[in-house]
């Protein structure tokens, strides 16, 4: 039998600042933070902070941050 593969969430935060950016912030993940001239530039830089911190720890056998577990099923 075939198992699914094992996905993960995590929600972003997200704050407008007086100058016009905006903040978006992983509460799961401590000091992932981004800032964008608008917050969907802002969400896109921090999924890819988030996305190369957790491949960082991945590749240095560290342990994934955040409420998660990350898998891989051969096929």
């Amino acid at each position: 039998m075939e198992k699914a593969p094992v996905g993960f969430s995590l929600a972003i935060e997200h704050y407008p600042e007086e100058d016009g950016r905006w903040l978006a912030d992983i509460p799961a993940l401590p000091g992932v933070t981004a800032y964008g001239r608008s917050k969907k530039q802002a969400t896109a830089a921090v999924q890819a902070l988030a996305l190369r911190l957790i491949a960082g720890r991945l590749e240095h056998g560290e342990a994934v941050p955040g409420p998660m577990n990350v898998s891989f099923i051969a096929a």
